[in-house]
């Protein structure tokens, strides 16, 4: 199996599925199904991927499934594990390329399989974090980030250019949100007075909250 973090990253792809066929071969092994899931990140557990789920589905008993790369297969260090233990049972071999092959056989194979799956985990969050900040630090230079309009914001420039200017009506709202959020008002009660006084839709308590979260 060979998963790709980014779909547009077609060359990891036929490099990790190069790299299957090449074990496989040297092993005396012959493929029986590749499943390939482009655009689907490491994140999501493998039991919910719509090709992991399919190739779950047709694992028998004596199969040996192959993967490049650890980080690619598995979203955490407990669904690493959780899915290891489930394929030991169903008597499937799992062969990771980048631990130096089958990480189902002896006790060592799993205690390395453990400590890299939780240092994969620790490596992402990390990543996360750094993009998270990344795009408070940009957001807080008024550069647009992408995705959805902020509420509060135009977007004005183009291309890397773009960049976010108040929007004089919606912070005017979003003022008079916060003010009344300071008298001890319920978000319905807000939301009702916003709607009623500024002629913004009526938001749900979740999208409010994270509206009037924003710096003015």
């Amino acid at each position: 199996m060979s998963t790709s973090e980014q779909a547009s990253d077609g060359k990891s792809l036929e490099q990790q599925q190069r790299q299957i066929e090449g074990y496989a071969m040297m092993k005396g092994w012959s493929v029986a199904c590749t499943f390939i899931e482009a655009g689907v990140s490491g994140s999501v557990p493998l039991a919910e991927r719509d090709e992991g789920r399919r190739m779950l589905a047709t694992l028998q008993p004596g199969d040996v499934i192959i993967t490049a790369k650890l980080d690619r297969a598995f979203r955490s260090a407990a669904d690493a594990l959780g899915t290891l233990e489930q394929l030991k049972e169903d008597r499937v071999a799992l062969h990771m390329i980048d631990l130096g092959g089958d990480v189902t056989g002896n006790g060592i194979s799993k205690l390395v399989f453990t400590i890299l799956s939780a240092v994969a985990e620790n490596e992402r969050d990390r990543i996360r974090e750094r993009i998270r900040d990344a795009k408070r630090h940009r957001t807080a230079l008024r550069i647009y980030n992408g995705g959805k309009r902020p509420y509060g914001y135009d977007i004005e420039g183009e291309g890397k250019d773009r960049r976010l200017v108040p929007n004089a009506r919606e912070q005017a709202a979003l003022a008079r949100g916060k003010a009344l959020q300071a008298e001890g008002k319920s978000l319905r009660e807000i939301a009702s007075a916003l709607a009623a006084e500024h002629g913004t839709p009526v938001l749900d308590a979740k999208s409010l909250a994270r509206m009037l979260a924003r710096p003015a």
